[in-house]
């Protein structure tokens, strides 16, 4: 390695499916990532409906993740924050473990929606997640329809936060 690269201080991986492109999760990540000392990857699930899957018909959900990732990434490179995306496995906590042999982060963000409205709470993703990995887990609630977010059980906290 060259004495002018530079490895990130920090590694953030982020795992979101529609909550990706809202300005809310975006606040989340530049919050956290240091302009230059913070590498993040974001890892957009192409989801499928049971159906879809059953018939091996994965192209809209694969094409709705695209959009979802590439839409992150542009507003990551516009504030200079370095960030790469990836696709992820349709099951949220197989896409964290694939990204987890690669990227080895240092936390981990999971943004779903509010509870009533998210699969990912009803599955018990987050909880399953602070279990399975020894990394901080930064669970984001993000309401689209109110432009909104706020953090639930930072790390290292014991209640839900504003989002700033």
């Amino acid at each position: 390695m060259s004495a002018t690269t530079r490895q990130p201080h920090r590694r953030l991986l982020v795992i979101s499916n529609a909550t990706l492109t809202g300005a809310e999760l975006f606040r989340e990540i530049r919050e956290r990532a240091d302009e230059t000392d913070t590498e993040v990857l974001i890892v957009a699930p192409a989801l499928t409906s049971r159906l879809h899957y059953w018939l091996m018909d994965f192209n809209d959900g694969v094409a709705g993740a695209q959009r979802r990732l590439a839409v992150s990434l542009e507003h990551c490179a516009a504030a200079g924050i370095t960030a790469r995306g990836q696709l992820g496995d349709a099951h949220p906590l197989q896409a964290i473990d694939d990204a987890m042999r690669v990227f080895h982060p240092d936390e981990i963000i999971i943004a779903t929606h509010p509870p009533g409205r998210s699969n990912w709470l009803e599955r018990d993703v987050v909880a399953q997640a602070r279990r399975r990995y020894s990394v901080p887990i930064t669970h984001v609630e993000v309401d689209t329809t109110h432009d909104a977010a706020h953090v639930v059980n930072a790390p290292g906290s014991s209640r839900s936060q504003p989002a700033a």
